[in-house]
C-alpha cells in the first residue's frame, strides 16, 4: 500500500524559486557588468603617427606668404599717337639704353601735316624778306622826300633872310618880305610833317616785320612739334633696362596710350607676396623679413602693405637688403617669411594644420605607457608657421598625437600599436 510523502511539491517549488532566483542573478550581475564596460578604442598604427612634445621655449612669430620678384621701377611704354606697327627692332630679353628704338610705327596723316607746315615756314620766311625789301624801300622814298623837302626848306629860309635884310634897308618891298617869309615858314611845316612820316613809318615797318617774325616763330613751333611727333613714331626704351614685355606685332594698328612695351631693371628687384588676411592683421612696415628664391635667400623688410584685401589675400612689398642670388630674375616665384615678434618664453607645440590662433583644438594625448592616447581640448593662443601657443589643456612634457584624427572624432581614447 503506498504512503503518501508530506511536503514533496513544496520542496520543488521551493527548489525551483532558488534556481530561478540564482539565474536572475547572473542575468542582473552580466547585464551590469556589460553596461559598465567601456567600448573598445580604436587601433591606430605609431608609424603613420605625428607626434611632439610640449614644451616651454622661445617663439618667433612668423606668416609666410607666396609671391614673386618685381622691378622696383617698371616703365610702361605707350604709343604717342595712332599708328601702324611697321617694324620691331627688339624682343623681350633685350638689354635697351634710353635712346634705344624699340618699335617703329608709321602715320602717313602726321608725316603730311609735318611737312605741310614745314612749306609754310619756309614761305612765311620768304614773306619776311620780301616785306623787309618792301619796307626798306619805302623808308628810302620817305628819306628821299625828307630830303627834298629840307632842301626847300634851307631855300626858302635863305631867301626869307635875304629879302628881310634887303627890306630892313628899303631895298625890296615889304610884300616881298612877307612872301618869302611864308615861303619859307610853309617849307618848314612841310619838312616837319615829312619827318613825322617818317618816324611813322619806321614804327610801321618794325610792327609789321615782328608781326612777321611772331608768324614765322609760330609756325616754327607747330612744326618742330609735329616734327618731335613724326620722331616719336620710333618708339624708344626711354630708360636703361632689359625689354621684359612686347605687346604687338608687326602690322597692328595701336591707338594713342596703347601699351606697347614694358622695360624694368633687372638687378633692382622687391619681392611682392601675398598675406592670407586673417594673417595681416599684425604685419608693420619695417619688420625683417627672408625672402627663399629656390637657390639662395637674401633678408629684407617690409616696404609696403596694401591697404586693400584681394582674394582673401593682402599684398605685401619687400625691399630686398642683400645681394640676390644667381638666376633671380622678374617673375621669379619667391616664399618669404616676414618675422612678427619674438617671444621669449612660451608654452608651445608644433603646429597642426588644422590649429588656428586663438581657437579651441582637440589633440589626442598619449599615455606615460605610449600604448593609448586621451582625448583632450586645447586653447591655443598666438602661432606661427611652425608653432602655436597653448594657452590651456596641456603641461611641459606632455606627448600629443598632432596628425589629423579626425576619422576618430567620436572615440575618447585609441590604441597606438
Amino acid at each position: 500500500m503506498d504512503v503518501p510523502r508530506q511536503g514533496v511539491a513544496r520542496r520543488k517549488l521551493l527548489r525551483f524559486a532558488v534556481v530561478a532566483a540564482v539565474i536572475a542573478s547572473a542575468a542582473l550581475a552580466a547585464a551590469w557588468r556589460l553596461n559598465r564596460a567601456r567600448p573598445a578604442a580604436p587601433a591606430v598604427d605609431r608609424a603613420g603617427l605625428w607626434i611632439d612634445t610640449v614644451r616651454q621655449a622661445p617663439l618667433v612669430r612668423q606668416v609666410r606668404g607666396l609671391g614673386s620678384l618685381v622691378p622696383e621701377e617698371v616703365l610702361w611704354i605707350p604709343a604717342p599717337h595712332d599708328g601702324r606697327v611697321e617694324k620691331i627692332l627688339l624682343r623681350p630679353g633685350a638689354q635697351v639704353r634710353p635712346d634705344t628704338v624699340l618699335v617703329v610705327l608709321s602715320n602717313p596723316e602726321l608725316e603730311l601735316a609735318a611737312e605741310d607746315l614745314r612749306w609754310q615756314l619756309r614761305a612765311a620766311e620768304a614773306n619776311l624778306k620780301d616785306l623787309q625789301v618792301k619796307l626798306e624801300s619805302s623808308q628810302l622814298d620817305l628819306r628821299a622826300a625828307v630830303a627834298r623837302v629840307e632842301s626847300e626848306y634851307v631855300q626858302a629860309q635863305l631867301k626869307a633872310d635875304n629879302d628881310a635884310a634887303l627890306g630892313r634897308e628899303g631895298l625890296a618891298p615889304e610884300l616881298n618880305v612877307k612872301l618869302s617869309r611864308a615861303v619859307a615858314d610853309e617849307a618848314r611845316k612841310r619838312l616837319e610833317i615829312e619827318r613825322k612820316r617818317l618816324e611813322i613809318s619806321s614804327s610801321s615797318a618794325e610792327a609789321q616785320i615782328s608781326a612777321q617774325r611772331v608768324l614765322i616763330e609760330k609756325l616754327r613751333a607747330a612744326h618742330e612739334l609735329k616734327r618731335r611727333q613724326v620722331e616719336s613714331l620710333k618708339v624708344r626704351a626711354g630708360a636703361s633696362g632689359v625689354l621684359q614685355q612686347l605687346a604687338v606685332e608687326v602690322g597692328q594698328q595701336v591707338a594713342p596710350g596703347t601699351v606697347l612695351a614694358k622695360v624694368a631693371q633687372p638687378e633692382r628687384l622687391k619681392a611682392q607676396v601675398r598675406i592670407p588676411e586673417v594673417q595681416a592683421k599684425d604685419l608693420a612696415v619695417g619688420q625683417p623679413a627672408l625672402v627663399d628664391t629656390r637657390n639662395g635667400t637674401v633678408p629684407g623688410r617690409v616696404a609696403r602693405i596694401d591697404p586693400a584685401v584681394t582674394a582673401g589675400n593682402v599684398l605685401v612689398d619687400i625691399r630686398l637688403e642683400g645681394p640676390l642670388p644667381p638666376g633671380a630674375r622678374p617673375d621669379l616665384n619667391v616664399e618669404a617669411l616676414i618675422e612678427i615678434e619674438r617671444l621669449p618664453s612660451v608654452l608651445q607645440i608644433q603646429r597642426p594644420a588644422f590649429a588656428q590662433p586663438n581657437s579651441a583644438i582637440t589633440l589626442y594625448r598619449l599615455s606615460p605607457g605610449a600604448s593609448e592616447a586621451v582625448r583632450v581640448q586645447v586653447r591655443t593662443g598666438r602661432a606661427s608657421v611652425q608653432a602655436v601657443e597653448i594657452l590651456e589643456g596641456l603641461r611641459p612634457g606632455d606627448r600629443v598625437i598632432l596628425s589629423d584624427l579626425s576619422a576618430y572624432e567620436n572615440a575618447e581614447r585609441l590604441l597606438i600599436r
